[in-house]
Formats: C-alpha cells, structure tokens, sequence
C-alpha cells in the first residue's frame, strides 16, 4: 500500500506521509526515569537503523527525564500516554517531539483539548491510537463485536474531535492482535484518510 496522497507530518527532524521513505519507529524497554538506562538502549537502536523513538512517560519522573534524554539521542523521542492527560502535558513541556494518545482513556473532552492545545502551541504531532482491547461498547454493540469497520470508525471519531479543536498535525495507529483485522482496517483507513499511518 503505497500513500502518497497522506499530508506530510514533521516529527523532530524527520517527515513521514506524502510519500516521504516509511521510517522505522521502535520502543524503549527501559524504566524512562533511568535516564542512562534509557539513553544506551536508544543509542543501540539507532545503530541498528531506528529512525524514531518511542517511550513511555507513566510518571512525573519519566516525564523530567526528557530533556536529559533527548540532549544525548539523535533521533525524535515520541512520548507514549496512557490515561492521564497532566503527562501528556509534562511530555509537552518537557520537549517530547511527539504525542501518543489514545483520546477514548485520557479523560472528557476539555482535558483533549488541553492536550490539543499545547501540542499546536508547540507545532509537535499527536498520534491518535485505538486499538481492538479498548474498543467502545457502543461501537462493539453496532457491529455484534470487534470488526475492522469498528476499529476505523473509532479512529475517524477521534480524529474528527481533534480536528474539530482546530488542530490536523495528525498520524493514526490502528492496532488488533488479529493480524488479518489488522490489514482490513489499514486498506479501510487508506480509502478515508489523509493523516500518515502508524503501523
């Protein structure tokens, strides 16, 4: 599947979508806190060919570790968010170079929206993440169980919310432990997006 027709997203110093070379996005293990830790692993993955970054920030801790990190890696760190919206924005302040929401578990609308705005204030990427284990009940009820069509509406219904905050510096994951729901889902969203998608 080759999307040339995706709008161009500017991740650190790297661009992905309007076919731009796919990049390779790998994930640290580590702690995040453990800054030393941290760092070696993403030195060994940057020799190994990583074009991006990804690492969690569950605490305040991982969140500070940012700067520090960042001053000692030559490739764009992605801050991985799950659940609670006041890290995404310590991520943010902190310099990560990309967001990872999944907007269906960080909370209501306005704490999106907080989120939303700090990252066009600062001009960084969000990634929107839905996946088949956090799939809604109602979207679950309208197609009798987790579907691909499911999946990519609950992707598109983000999206939508996001945009309608005015914000469209946007790449989509859509992800199921089933590997053929998986594909469907990728063929079914490149026939309704325009944003870069995360695989």
């Amino acid at each position: 599947m080759y999307r040339d027709h995706t709008k161009v997203i500017k991740i650190g110093d790297r661009v992905i979508g309007g076919g731009n070379p796919i990049l390779i996005q790998s994930m640290t293990n580590t702690k995040t806190s453990d800054i030393d830790a941290t760092v070696a692993q993403i030195l060994k993955l940057e020799k190994a060919g990583c074009d991006i970054i990804r690492s969690t920030v569950n605490d305040d801790a991982a969140a500070a570790a940012i700067p520090a990190i960042k001053k000692q890696i030559h490739i764009p760190l992605v801050a991985d968010i799950h659940f609670d919206y006041r890290l995404a924005l310590a991520a943010i302040e902190n310099g990560a170079d990309k967001i990872r929401i999944n907007p269906g578990n960080i909370g209501d609308e306005e704490r999106v929206r907080a989120v939303v705005n700090a990252a066009k204030e600062r001009g960084i990427p969000i990634r929107v993440g839905v996946n088949s284990g956090s799939l809604e009940k109602d979207i679950i009820a309208e197609y009798g169980h987790v579907t691909a069509e499911g999946l990519v509406k609950s992707a598109l219904q983000k999206v939508a919310m996001i945009e309608n905050m005015g914000y469209d510096n946007l790449v989509i994951s859509i992800k199921s432990s089933d590997v053929l729901m998986s594909i469907k889902a990728h063929e079914l969203m490149d026939k309704q997006s325009r944003y870069p998608l995360h695989v």
